[in-house]
């Protein structure tokens, strides 16, 4: 259960952004996402490594 505390002069779109920005971290959307399709294991490990390479490079521009 996610808990937003609401000060007495605060904006509740302020309040509502609080709220969304929590609700993101949890990953309850991406996850559900993920489980409307069934990716094969092998299809997964392959889509890790390509994000990992591509993490890789990103770091190595920077320097």
């Amino acid at each position: 259960m996610i808990i937003v505390p609401v000060k007495e002069n605060e904006n509740i779109e302020r309040a509502l952004k609080k709220f969304k920005r929590k609700f993101e971290k949890t990953g309850v959307v991406k996850e559900l996402r993920a489980r409307q399709q069934f990716n094969k294991p092998s299809v997964l490990k392959r889509l890790k490594m390509e994000h990992a390479i591509y993490v890789q490079k990103l770091r190595q521009n920077e320097e």
